[in-house]
């Protein structure tokens, strides 16, 4: 999930939510009383705008098997891109979104000016090292190449993984914001940095590319089986999670989502359906 954004994105982004999303018509309008601040409307449906895997396969399976037992009304718009579903969730076109992790939530808010803020964990896409070109990690060597996400929270995702598996050095201290500059020891690696969702399309051009869970399920890579080495998930500070716009915590129906996305039956979908790609991550985001 994740890439750069930037302010200027916000009014080429307002007008295509004007086109796109005018017609949700539900508790999630600008004009509810939700919106505006009032008590929302338990009657009309949940708007959520999420990724298109795992996060809307999610969001479908509570709608289909769920959703109903809990007096919820769910409707699930998928968005392909990272600034649409803040920006829906901020002018109240969307009632929520369920699409990212703190660290990229924290720099959209920052550069744009937002007030999206966290409800509940619900599960980790482990961002994973992959090669057509190789079969271990120690078998990349001096002049090859990695890609990696350009955007300023994978970018350092995907460079300490690297440094966790001791492919490259880096500065003490760098932590997930971590940059190429920060690289004290390349090992001979050369990178190519690229937009997050263009990197699985690069791989038959590098020798190995960091590649977000998501879209390496996209490209119809497993992570537990093809990727050369995975991110850890105990202590990730990358768990997806579903947010709304800070006020709109309390909605009744935002707190039954929140409870079915934490529930056994998701917990099982989850791990039946991507077989470790994608692990559960419930419970309280960080603050």
């Amino acid at each position: 999930m994740r890439k750069n954004t930037k302010p200027t994105l916000l009014a080429a982004a307002t007008a295509a939510l004007a086109l796109g999303l005018t017609a949700c018509g539900s508790a999630s309008d600008p004009s509810s009383s939700a919106a505006s601040g009032g008590a929302a409307d338990d009657s009309k449906p949940l708007v959520v705008a999420a990724s298109p895997s795992p996060h809307a396969d999610v969001l479908n399976f509570v709608k289909d098997k769920l959703a109903a037992k809990e007096g919820l009304k769910l409707e699930v718009k998928e968005f392909t891109d990272y600034v649409l579903p803040n920006t829906a969730t901020e002018q109240g076109q969307v009632g929520a979104n369920y699409f990212q992790h703190k660290p990229y939530l924290d720099d959209f808010n920052k550069k744009n000016g937002t007030h999206i803020v966290p409800v509940a964990n619900v599960h980790l896409e482990p961002l994973g090292l992959y090669s057509k070109k190789v079969k271990a990690v120690t078998d990349l060597r001096p002049g090859h190449t990695v890609a990696v996400p350009n955007d300023t929270t994978n970018g350092g995702r995907a460079l300490q993984l690297l440094a966790a598996n001791n492919l490259i050095t880096l500065k003490e201290g760098v932590g997930t914001s971590a940059k190429l500059s920060d690289i004290t020891d390349k090992k001979g690696l050369e990178f190519k940095e690229l937009e997050a969702a263009t990197v699985p399309r690069a791989l038959n051009d590098v020798d190995a590319a960091v590649i977000n869970g998501n879209y390496a399920l996209e490209a119809k890579l497993s992570p537990a089986k093809d990727a050369l080495v995975l991110e850890k998930s105990e202590g990730n500070p990358y768990a997806n999670f579903l947010a709304v716009k800070a006020g709109h915590e309390k909605d009744p129906r935002v707190q039954k989502l929140a409870k079915l996305l934490n529930s056994d039956e998701v917990r099982a979908f989850i791990e039946e359906k991507y077989q470790g790609s994608v692990t559960p991550a419930f419970g309280t985001p960080a603050s």
